[in-house]
């Protein structure tokens, strides 16, 4: 009642300014009790310098019984008590034991026992022949007695422990060729081969005299029957990277010790499928007495050469039958079968419309054309092999090779590049590439493009503080998952080199456009093992793998893997969702890895969580429990 005893009418103003100050107060009260909670369950670092991992000052020893505290962090979250999540992984999480110490240079789809129940026929043998469900390890592939961490680079290109590969196979083999010495406890990498005899410098050298390879046109190439890849090992100074490849056969661990010395490579061989490269993807190819019958098969492997060549890109051939009247006797072949052989591969180079550039020497070097314009006229005269009809010229995993030449896309004029040029190095690690400024990725445009170099940028300023980047720790580093390349790219700065890996199954294509950007990298299925040997590895990346196949394989087994081709004392990031993670590293725990939960580096709000893990470091014993 008013004052006057008549009744007291309330305005609706008032009845709205109350109920808006409940819905503020409740709000408030719930704002409150979230960061009460949060703050009472993470835990206050003493510093500033706590919130970062603490490197120790010892991290690239040498000595083996000492694994590094890169990893540590104060700022480890704990979430195994309230996130569960059911994932494909039968494996289960006990404790894996070591393998037998016979299985110390496994290489699961490259094993030759397997590999024995295959045809010979075009050396499929010698292809990618994964083993069964039945036939998966589940234990760790144990590293030999004596065991230590690599030399550092660019130390590493010129020496090995003996005790990490312990074959002198090559250094008696080849000893004459200069491949590799045995020096008391270590191998020396001279820098020979067998038609360098002088080294891979000099060699290099008289290549470049020939083509350019110092103005940075010349970025990416391919080195086929590799050896312990002493030719990509030396034009890294020249800013050119090589994947170098060779098969697991008699020249026991030659790709073993190319990665060994930090050098890429991967175990291949050019049988009868693709190569696991795009089109397009090399600025040139090289062959030094390679042993790959480049005339048999009505040409088919040169024929994949072209494929994996950019337009403008040399092809380089030295060894049989070049300067065949100079070297038939030490090549115990007659003087007609090595003349017929050159006259096939000359043919054979007319008919997928390259030009030969030069021959001098130990050298000859042709070049492809920079579109097929004039290929056009070409096959009026040669018919065969004919120009492909298949609409994915990138399609390589488990892909058939193919008796036609793979079209290069359209142009205006004789003068452009079929599919765009690139930028010289080292611009063209940041220049867009042009599968992606012409729309040939869908979804992916420049503007992704440049926003995803910096997220990189920025992410790899947050690993600094988590992992020893700058202290030559890392010199073999994996993406697993590369999209764009964007790590690799914010890496250049650094003495590492980066193997982009591309998932088979991938939504969006991209490796392709990595191959532009000057950066190698490969095709790969993540529920088979990947083709290179155990410990060749330093830092592994991991962005979202797992949210990709967790519903299609068996993690534990991705994880396995991981440990198989990561060195004692190695890193591994992932980054993925908090489920994700706990279960990953309910995983690598059973390991033996060192693993710690931390937050997005934009802070605990951002759902998706980086996993640190480090492999710890340990051996086969002759007296150890093995199955």
């Amino acid at each position: 009642m008013g004052k006057d005893g008549s009744p007291k009418h309330h305005s609706p103003f008032d009845s709205k300014r109350n109920r808006l100050t409940w819905i503020l107060g409740v709000s408030g009260l719930c704002i409150l009790s979230y960061i009460m909670g949060a703050w009472r369950n993470t835990p206050s670092p003493n510093s500033q310098s706590e919130i970062y991992s603490k490197v120790d000052c010892n991290v690239a020893s040498n000595s083996p019984g000492m694994a590094s505290s890169a990893v540590q962090s104060s700022t480890n979250l704990d979430f195994a008590s309230h996130h569960q999540i059911d994932i494909n992984n039968s494996g289960g999480t006990q404790e894996f034991p070591p393998c037998n110490i016979s299985l110390s240079e496994y290489t699961p789809c490259q094993d030759r026992d397997r590999g024995r129940r295959y045809d010979r026929n075009m050396l499929k043998y010698r292809e990618r022949h994964c083993p069964s469900k039945e036939e998966q390890l589940y234990c760790l592939i144990p590293a030999p007695p004596k065991y230590k961490p690599p030399f550092k680079w660019p130390q590493s290109r010129d020496y090995a422990w003996y005790n990490n590969i312990p074959h002198k196979e090559l250094s008696i083999e080849k000893a004459i060729q200069n491949w590799i010495q045995v020096e008391g406890d270590r191998f020396r990498f001279p820098g020979g081969g067998t038609m360098f005899p002088r080294g891979a410098d000099a060699y290099i050298d008289d290549i470049n005299e020939l083509i350019p390879l110092t103005t940075g046109t010349i970025r990416t190439a391919i080195d086929t029957g590799c050896g312990v890849a002493s030719w990509g090992a030396y034009l890294l100074k020249r800013d050119i990277i090589a994947m170098s490849f060779a098969p697991r056969d008699t020249h026991e661990a030659q790709v073993q010790f190319a990665l060994e010395r930090g050098v890429p490579a991967m175990i291949g061989v050019m049988a009868s499928q693709r190569t696991p490269y795009p089109a397009r993807a090399f600025d040139m190819a090289h062959c030094s007495r390679c042993l790959i019958p480049w005339e048999k098969n009505d040409g088919l492997y040169l024929i994949e050469v072209d494929r994996i060549l950019r337009p403008g890109g040399y092809w380089i051939l030295s060894g049989p039958p070049i300067r065949w009247k100079t070297y038939w006797r030490g090549w115990e072949r007659t003087q007609e079968d090595l003349k017929q052989e050159q006259d096939n591969i000359e043919d054979m180079a007319k008919r997928v419309c390259w030009t030969k550039v030069i021959e001098k020497g130990d050298l000859s070097i042709w070049q492809k054309p920079r579109n097929h314009v004039g290929c056009a006229q070409t096959k009026q005269i040669y018919k065969t092999p004919h120009i492909c009809q298949s609409d994915n010229a990138d399609r390589a995993w488990y892909q058939e090779l193919e008796k036609c030449i793979t079209p290069l896309p359209e142009v205006r004029s004789p003068e452009q590049v079929a599919g765009g040029a690139v930028e010289k190095w080292p611009q063209r690690a940041f220049a867009v590439p042009p599968r992606i400024s012409s729309g040939s990725i869908p979804n992916v445009n420049e503007e992704k493009f440049q926003k995803d170099n910096e997220i990189w940028k920025e992410r790899i300023v947050h690993y600094k503080h988590l992992v020893p980047l700058t202290q030559g720790k890392y010199r073999n580093v994996m993406d697993m998952n590369a999209y764009l390349g964007g790590f690799a790219a914010a890496l250049t700065k650094y003495p590492v080199w980066v193997m982009n890996v591309v998932p088979s199954n991938s939504n969006h294509d991209t490796l392709g456009a990595i191959f532009e950007r000057g950066f190698i990298g490969t095709y790969q299925d993540w529920c088979e093992a990947f083709s290179t040997y155990p410990r060749t590895y330093d830092l592994i990346h991991a962005a979202n793998v797992f949210s990709i196949y967790q519903d299609r394989c068996n993690i534990t087994l991705i994880l396995l893997e991981m440990d198989r081709i990561l060195r004692p004392e190695g890193t591994a990031i992932f980054r993925d969702t908090v489920e994700l993670l706990v279960k990953i590293k309910s995983i690598t725990d059973a390991m033996r890895w060192k693993s710690s939960i931390m937050d997005h580096e934009s802070g605990p709000f951002n759902p998706e969580k980086i996993l640190v893990a480090e492999k710890t470091y340990w051996t086969a014993e002759v007296k150890e429990k093995t199955i």
